[in-house]
């Protein structure tokens, strides 16, 4: 009867012992947020096209000459 006991209480104790460290301890990871970045040639694109414009503008846009007035013929 003693041999008995002693398994069936070995028996409770491992089986205890395993519930109680069933799962594994809690590990939480914090998530880092990723921001993608621009690329820096975005706004360097926009000089680039304004210039032609611009010299476009200034060398080509006064060409209307002011039509002259004859006298009597």
């Amino acid at each position: 009867m003693k041999k008995f006991l002693t398994s069936l209480v070995a028996a409770s104790l491992a089986v205890s012992a395993s519930t109680a460290f069933a799962g594994g301890p809690v590990v939480v990871e914090e998530e880092l947020e990723v921001v993608a970045e621009k690329p820096a040639s975005s706004a360097g694109i926009l000089p680039l096209l304004l210039i032609p414009i611009i010299l476009c503008v200034a060398l080509c846009g006064n060409d209307d000459d002011e039509p002259t007035e004859t006298l009597g013929n």
